[in-house]
């Protein structure tokens, strides 16, 4: 499994820091935690198992592999949501609350559990949409990471709340704070980088 690029590594350290110390929920484990071939077979009932590299690894899936197979899951079941989501406005909104429904029925009867979820959904989030095949990092997809990292430290700062922990609610709503201010500047800079920045006050006419 490769490595986090370099660039990614600033993402990474404020996301970390976002869902664990500020956004920790309550421990979680898994009852029956999926192996590895489990992953791979589910994969493969969808076509979509990964295809090995034979000159790297003639073997089948390995449990060090666990977290990457079922990243791969998860995008499988995201593509097939958004391939089954209509677009037109009603029915967009229909398929939306269906796929809601589905994932209540599975984690929202326990509100730990599905805290949990979303932190670690938000943090995925930002570390993908801050993503940019170039070294330089864009505008908007600057201001997209600040605009996840706002949630998930607002939904720590609730958390805190909700524990009665008045200085977690703070130093969450802190970082929520911070990372706004990252939104509008990255919303600002898309607006320049399109020449819609302030223009130059002309002169009096003669």
């Amino acid at each position: 499994m490769g490595s986090i690029p370099a660039s990614l590594s600033p993402v990474c350290g404020r996301a970390r820091a976002a869902s664990g110390s500020e956004a920790e929920g309550v421990g979680m484990k898994s009852e029956h935690p999926a192996s590895a071939e489990q992953i791979w077979a589910a994969l493969a009932a969808l076509g979509a198992e990964p295809v090995a590299d034979p000159q790297v690894r003639s073997e089948g899936p390995r449990e060090a592999d666990r977290l990457r197979l079922l990243g791969a899951l998860l995008a499988t079941a995201e593509w097939e949501i958004t391939a089954a989501t209509r677009l037109s406005e009603e029915g967009e909104i229909e398929d939306v609350l269906q796929t809601s429904l589905g994932w209540t029925d599975r984690l929202g009867r326990d509100p730990g559990l599905a805290v949990n979820v979303l932190t670690n959904r938000l943090q995925r989030t930002a570390m993908q949409v801050s993503e940019s095949e170039g070294e330089q990092s864009l505008p908007g997809r600057e201001a997209s990471f600040a605009a996840a990292m706002t949630a998930l430290y607002t939904l720590s700062a609730q958390m805190h709340a909700d524990r009665g922990d008045v200085e977690g609610t703070r130093r969450a709503l802190g970082g929520a704070e911070e990372a706004l201010i990252d939104v509008m500047q990255g919303v600002h800079d898309l607006r320049i980088a399109i020449g819609d920045g302030p223009r130059e006050t002309e002169g009096p006419e003669d």
